[in-house]
């Protein structure tokens, strides 16, 4: 899967700014909000969350069509806003399944890629060398998203069954820990998914400067592993410490707010007698 990514560094010389601008801003935005205040905000960030994976859905599995993608977004939204704590528990599988995926050891005897795994719709694209247009753009990006999600498909139906009750495991354990101990457990969460987002985010502004992140990366697998573990760690524990206070002192508001409009009736009754 590092090889395609890799041939979509290569590729992303072509596409076009917006494509990599926008996604790119708005995934360090939102990832910087959910890493520091997502256990503060949960209600708002799982209905935004909602509202992005409907029209994802909308866009992509019924062929862009922008009413369904609308549609399917405010559900998704009000959906998520009302039933947060189960929405937040499925975020939880998610992670903990990614997490299983994605260990070294569980993954590296599949990973292996031939040089013909290219974007299914490559053969399309114009000349090489010409800049693509917005469109174009969005065809190749989803024509990696397509070819990764081949490969993961082929990475489960090759993995052995220890390493499907390892991924089991972990997800119990993660979605029980929501139920029981809710206050850590969604601060980890947030603070996992603000850096996911915030490193997407960067890689995405990082290619439209014509850097190499997605190699660089390769290259310094562990220290980025380590920045990844630190964000995590600093994001929990400044949600843990910070987000109480926030929320308390909303609290305070609303009842000061509340106290001073039932003085000014009781001043008002007085007056009309």
């Amino acid at each position: 899967m590092l090889e395609i990514a890799q041939n979509f560094e290569q590729m992303s010389g072509r596409l076009s700014p917006i494509v990599l601008i926008t996604p790119g801003l708005t995934a360090v935005i939102v990832g910087l909000i959910v890493w520091l205040a997502g256990l503060r905000f949960r209600r708002i960030i799982v209905a935004v969350l909602g509202a992005f994976i409907g029209s994802v859905c909308g866009l992509f599995a019924i062929g862009r069509n922008v009413v369904a993608a609308a549609v399917l977004a405010a559900v998704a939204a009000l959906i998520a806003a009302t039933l947060h704590r189960i929405f937040i528990a499925i975020l939880a599988a998610c992670l903990a399944a990614a997490l299983g995926f994605s260990v070294g050891y569980l993954v590296k005897p599949y990973v292996g890629i031939s040089e013909e795994t290219i974007p299914t719709n490559e053969s399309r694209l114009p000349v090489q060398g010409t800049a693509l247009s917005v469109d174009e753009s969005v065809r190749l990006m989803k024509g990696y998203l397509i070819d990764v999600g081949d490969k993961i498909r082929q990475v489960c139906s090759e993995m052995p069954l220890y390493n499907w009750a390892i991924i089991v495991v972990l997800l119990v354990i993660f979605v029980t820990g929501e139920f029981y101990f809710w206050r850590l457990t969604t601060a980890l969460y947030c603070a996992t998914l603000g850096t996911l987002f915030v490193f997407a985010g960067m890689i995405l502004l990082l290619l439209y400067k014509g850097a190499e992140p997605i190699s660089g990366i390769r290259r310094g697998t562990l220290l980025y592993l380590g920045v990844f573990g630190v964000m995590i760690v600093f994001g929990t524990i400044e949600q843990l410490l910070l987000c109480p206070w926030l929320e308390s002192k909303a609290i305070r508001r609303k009842e000061a707010k509340k106290d001073k409009e039932r003085s000014g009736k009781a001043t008002s009754h007085w007056r009309t007698k």
